[in-house]
């Protein structure tokens, strides 16, 4: 057991550098934001002065909590059509095994692997003759589309391993297909929902691309979309209270995975193996 501990060293240094790596903006983010615009020090050195300025400026002098709130709307919402549309297309997928179901399967994988901003001109098109331009829909369908595949996928892999002697036996008990779905196969699928829920809602969580086009009227920028404002081309940017703003931006979707890591970590290990 202790040569095989001491041969395996090298694995805990290389798990080290990697936590570095991943910890290093984070903790340059927080000191930032504990710091005045007038301190010189380095990126990494902590404040003299331990200042909260930053935090009550963005609090006081920003729209911080309005787009909060327009992130929670746009992301709860998209989060949510995600994983009811997707977990619904993923039955009938994993249970009919055709060719056409197969093809199916094939054009979603396809999509994922577009560049989402490769096809921003045509959207933004479609969305301009919709009349759908900083409105919360606009930006909540475009999402949707671009964040069903992933779910889609995720879904009909786990879905494949229940046994359909499940639905044999509600169909015996005179359930239909939806009866049978949510009640004998959606409860089966909270590892993969949470696996969705975190991933999908990071991703929306962050999303500033299409945002920043789709999102024009001050009154409905997201929470990215308002951070980018510290940095101006016209005048000084504040890069500290940019970072205290990010730093609030973030906390919401931490704590979020600290209550549901243990359903994501099993979500994540069951669409490995069974997919």
């Amino acid at each position: 057991m202790r040569m095989k501990n001491q041969s395996s060293w090298w694995k805990y240094l290389v798990s080290a550098i990697i936590i570095i790596i991943y910890l290093l903006p984070i903790y340059v983010l927080a000191v930032m934001s504990f710091k005045d615009v007038t301190d010189q020090s380095g990126r990494l050195m902590l404040p003299d002065i331990w200042n909260f300025k930053n935090y009550s400026k963005v609090f006081l002098e920003s729209d911080l909590l309005r787009a909060l709130k327009n992130t929670v709307v746009i992301t709860f919402v998209t989060v949510a059509l995600e994983v009811v549309v997707a977990c619904i297309a993923a039955y009938p997928l994993s249970r009919n095994r055709s060719k056409w179901n197969k093809f199916i399967r094939t054009v979603f994988m396809g999509v994922m692997m577009i560049p989402s901003l490769s096809i921003l001109v045509g959207v933004y098109s479609m969305l301009v003759s919709m009349h759908a331009i900083s409105t919360y829909w606009g930006i909540i369908i475009v999402s949707v589309a671009f964040g069903l595949p992933m779910p889609i996928y995720l879904y009909t892999n786990f879905i494949s391993t229940i046994p359909v002697s499940l639905d044999e036996a509600s169909a015996i008990d005179g359930c239909n297909a939806l009866q049978t779905f949510f009640r004998i196969i959606f409860p089966q699928l909270k590892p993969v929902t949470v696996s969705v829920i975190i991933l999908n809602g990071v991703g929306m969580w962050n999303e500033y691309g299409y945002s920043l086009y789709i999102l024009q009227k001050p009154a409905k920028y997201t929470l990215t979309l308002m951070i980018s404002q510290y940095f101006s081309s016209s005048s000084v940017s504040d890069l500290n209270g940019a970072a205290a703003a990010a730093c609030i931006a973030i906390a919401p979707i931490v704590i979020i995975y600290l209550f549901l890591q243990k359903y994501f970590v099993a979500g994540q290990i069951d669409s490995a193996v069974k997919g």
